[in-house]
């Protein structure tokens, strides 16, 4: 089965940053599209940003576009969310998504990695 694991969450101040990872196993990375969600505590998981494999541009919610970057490293099979500008508002745990096809809605995603905790304090 897909297994996806993330890593690289923490405690950061308002306006840090943070570089996330998620590590793809167990599939055909190149199979995939690949997407970062979040989700605070007692909410609904919020897209973050995706892309495809390879020869796409990158999509961002509104929220995060101009301070959120998503890439992969093919050669890895690792997908990373770097964060600047980090919010208060930027707190949750970050889930790492893989599925058939670039999408922004978390139910098209069929494969989820157990979340890392991003804590941006004021």
């Amino acid at each position: 089965q897909v297994r996806l694991v993330e890593s690289g969450g923490g405690l950061v101040q308002a306006g840090g940053s943070l570089r996330l990872s998620c590590a793809f196993s167990g599939g055909t990375f190149s199979n995939y599209a690949m997407g970062w969600f979040r989700r605070a505590p007692g909410k609904e998981r919020e897209f973050v940003a995706a892309r495809r494999y390879t020869g796409s541009v990158p999509s961002y919610s509104d929220s995060v576009k101009g301070r959120f970057a998503i890439s992969r490293d093919n050669a890895k099979n690792t997908v990373y969310l770097q964060m600047n500008s980090l919010k208060p508002e930027d707190t949750a745990v970050y889930y790492c998504a893989a599925g058939g096809s670039m999408a922004t809605t978390a139910p098209t995603y069929p494969h989820w990695g157990q979340g890392t905790q991003v804590t941006v304090s004021s």
